[in-house]
């Protein structure tokens, strides 16, 4: 690709939450857009680890142990075998996400939940 993306304009052009879309790829890894909102599934990826850039609006990654809150501009690297889930407290965001291609953006939840909208109660 020799192209520039605008990330923003990308993501806010997808029909549905939770369902990423590709924009670029190199080395093995893509990168992918996502429009978020409410909770996604608990997982974790069995051999990449995931991260995470906000490009618009505000999220929360939660791990076992802890959250980690993120805002627009900020970065988050969950290492490979974490069990994580994204949430968006509030509205919408959309995010990059860059992972290893062939990947299941679900991890071991399985690719039947991914890019589908999973709600879960606190």
């Amino acid at each position: 690709m020799l192209d520039k993306v605008n990330l923003a304009a990308a993501a806010a052009g997808l029909p549905t939450q939770w369902a990423p879309e590709t924009v670029a790829a190199y080395n093995g890894d893509h990168v992918q857009v996502v429009r978020m909102e409410g909770e996604y599934v608990w997982h974790f990826h069995e051999r990449t680890d995931d991260l995470f850039l906000v490009v618009a609006g505000r999220i929360r990654i939660e791990l076992r142990e802890r959250s980690v809150e993120l805002e627009t501009g900020e970065i988050f690297v969950v290492p490979v075998g974490v069990e994580h889930r994204v949430c968006v407290p509030e509205g919408e965001a959309l995010v990059c996400v860059i992972e290893h291609l062939g990947d299941i953006p679900a991890g071991d939840a399985g690719p039947s939940v991914a890019g589908a909208p999973i709600l879960e109660s606190r």
